[in-house]
This record gives C-alpha cells, structure tokens and sequence, in this order.
C-alpha cells in the first residue's frame, strides 16, 4: 500500500459508510483502504467473538493473513492496556513471526491489528491514532449489527467454515495427542537409561499437549454457544419491547444442560425470533407473545404464539426474511393460524451441517457447464471478473454471463453467497 494525502473529514466519513455498507466478508479489505491513507501497513487483521464462522477477517500481505492463527491474536488481545488506549508500533508474533503491529480494541472487544505500520510525522500523532480508534469503534459496532441480523447470505458461509475448521481442528487435535502419547510412553519407558533427558522431554511433551488442548477448547468457545446463554442473549434484545411497550412477552427457558448451539443457528435463532415478534406485534390487538426454546439433540426448536387475530401466513411480507434465514441453514418454518385466537410460529434449525455431495454431484444438480463449473470454482477462491477471464481466457463479459446464470442455477443472490454455498 501507498501512503497519500491525509484524507479530509468528508472523504473520511464517505469511505467508512461505503465500508459499513458492505457485508461481512468484504469489510476488511474495504476498511484497510480507508485506513492506508492515514497508516501504510502490511496488513489489517480483524478479530472479533462475534462471528464464529469467521473471527478473523483479514486484508493484505497473503504471506500474513494466511499464516495469522487466533492463538497469536489472543496473546495480542491479553496484552491490551486496560485504559482502552491503542499500542502503537510494539512488537508481536502476528503471522507466524516478530513484527511491528498497530493495535486497537472496541468497546465490543473486537480487536484491529495493523502490521508493519510506516511511521512518519503524519502517522505518529495521537489525532491519526484517535481517529482510526473512533473508526474502528463504528466498524466493530456495525459487524455486531450485521451478525446479530444474521443475513442468509452470511448464516450460509459461516456454516460451511465453521463446519470445515471444526473437521480441521478435530483431525489436528487426534492426531498429535496420539503422536505426543507415543511419545510419552517411549520416553517413560526403563529401556531409556539418561533420566534427566527423559525428564526433561516428558515436561515438553506434557506440556505440547496441554497447548494442544487449549487451542481446541479456544475454538469450540469462539465456535458454540450455550443454549441457555444464547436464550438469556435474546431475553436482552427483546427487553425493551417488554420495557417500553404494552406487550407482554413470555419466556419458556430452554434446559440447561441442553446440547451448545453452533454458532450461527445461535445467531439465526434469536434474528428469527426478534423478527418474528416485530412481525406479530404489528398486527392490530397482539397483547401477548409467547417465546420457547427446545432441544431435541439434533435441532433447535423455536415456537413464538400470539393472541392476535389469527390470520397470519407463510406468505405474509413480514415473514419473508425470516424464511431465507431458516432456509440458509436447511431448516424447516412453518405457520399455524386460528382466526379468533391466534398465530403460532414453528422453526426447527439443525445444529450440525448436512453432508455436502461432492462437487460432481453438485454440479450435475445444478445442470452446469464445463465451462461454468471452471468459473464456478474461481468465483468460490473469491477471485474477481478480471482474474478469471485471465486464467480462462476469455473477456470479462462472458465471466459476467456465466457467474449471472451460477447464481440463478444455484439460487444464490449475490458472489459471496454463491461461493458459500460452494465452499
């Protein structure tokens, strides 16, 4: 990246909208822009709880945000003042290896690492600092919107990571606590005659595996939710319709010992609901909702009634997003009503992933092309129009044509979803 004129506040406020404007998985590339302007850097890694298909979000030298693990960005995160100031130019592992960072944290707890930051006279003042701090906090706050809204589009990628890093970390986890077992066990054994070595590599090994462990158990905490913790999160969004308004919400607890919710049918979850009562409460004469969580092992299930008149659908505008978000996760919604007395909602989200056929499978579902599944393929490493064209050599409008048609083949609305769903 190039350093430029520093930007004016118009220009300044121009770019963050165009950022807050764009989805999940394009905030961090379009934010490192912003920001390059102000602080050339390396890179721009984001790391929040918040998205537990993605915490990481990252833009920049691919030899650093390929190799940056959530490890490193949590030994970052620990050594954050706790005055919420940012460190500015301090040396961290980040990507594998030393490197001069730029770190801020966000009253969501969000954290933005920029590495290899160039200092100068017009990036070493605290104004610079404060600005990409005040920045930031808008971004952090707004990827906390998006999730909590949980668009079809993301509720679908962040199924296939999440699924994929689980399979990964599992493998990983299997494999070198049998390699590190053996280990122990050769090195426990009488035959060994040096006692201090064997010592000395046994605390190694013990302790390899203890970080091993912690690494797994890092993941699951970043990737799944408690079901009652993920019901108590809910009962606080729909505080004040209970606090302001003339609604009567009722709340039937899930057990505590139920089964932890993946991550994004968490999320999904309480979006459904939150919908689904606005959707309720707009109808004329709704005094009282009715909300229950249930787990059968397999699915989260969700049941919403009202006192209304009883005259909802399935159809009804209102419902419309609610049914794409069930849908991204192959769940099932349904509607029950009684003129006189009432709506009732039904939503079953599956908690694991359904197998995925395999991409020949898939394609010939689709009905695609040769020559779409090549563009296909392309289109799910996320690489653009002009790329594509050049690896298939052929011009950008007929990748244009062919991505149109993968996305009404395939049911996807925009390239993100379409690369999801891929994936």
């Amino acid at each position: 990246m190039t350093t430029s004129a520093r930007p004016s506040p118009i220009e300044l406020l121009e770019g963050l909208h165009a950022v807050l404007s764009l989805s999940l998985l394009e905030i961090a590339g379009a934010f490192s822009a912003v920001l390059a302007p102000m602080v050339e850097h390396g890179a721009l890694v984001i790391f929040t709880e918040d998205c537990t298909g993605r915490p990481q979000k990252k833009a920049g030298d691919k030899q650093i945000i390929e190799a940056v693990s959530i490890a490193e960005l949590d030994v970052v995160r620990a050594g954050q003042p706790t005055d919420g100031s940012a460190l500015w130019a301090v040396e961290r592992t980040v990507g594998g290896a030393p490197r001069q960072v730029a770190v801020w944290m966000a009253r969501t707890g969000a954290l933005l690492v920029l590495t290899d930051p160039v200092l100068t006279e017009d990036t070493v003042g605290d104004d610079v600092v404060a600005t990409i701090g005040s920045a930031w906090e808008l971004v952090a706050l707004s990827i906390r919107h998006q999730v909590g809204a949980a668009p079809p589009a993301y509720l679908v990628d962040s199924r296939a990571t999440s699924t994929e890093r689980t399979r990964v970390i599992a493998e990983m986890t299997e494999a070198h606590a049998t390699t590190l077992e053996s280990l122990l066990a050769v090195l426990r054994s009488r035959t060994t005659s040096d006692a201090a070595a064997r010592q000395v590599t046994a605390d190694l090994a013990a302790a390899a595996m203890v970080q091993l462990r912690a690494v797994s158990d890092r993941d699951r905490v970043l990737s799944e939710e408690p079901v009652a913790r993920a019901f108590e999160r809910l009962r606080d969004d729909l505080r004040p319709l209970v606090r302001f308004g003339d609604l009567d919400v009722q709340f039937v607890e899930p057990p505590v010992s139920g089964r932890a919710l993946p991550g994004e049918v968490a999320h999904a979850g309480r979006a459904i609901v939150r919908g689904a009562v606005l959707a309720l409460v707009e109808q004329p004469n709704v005094g009282r909702v009715r909300v229950q969580w249930d787990c059968d092992g397999s699915n989260l299930l969700i049941n919403i009634r009202d006192d209304g008149p009883g005259d909802l659908s399935e159809d009804d505008p209102s419902l419309r997003q609610l049914t794409a978000r069930v849908a991204a996760l192959e769940g099932s919604f349904s509607v029950a009503a009684t003129a006189g007395w009432g709506s009732e909602l039904d939503v079953s989200l599956p908690l694991d992933a359904p197998q995925v056929a395999s991409s020949a499978a898939a394609a010939t579902a689709w009905g695609l092309s040769a020559r779409e599944q090549e563009v296909l393929q392309w289109v799910a490493t996320g690489a653009r129009n002009r790329r594509i064209a050049e690896e298939l050599s052929i011009s950008e409008n007929t990748v244009k044509f062919h991505v149109a048609r993968l996305l009404r083949k395939v049911g996807a609305t925009t390239r993100a979803e379409l690369a999801a769903i891929t994936r």
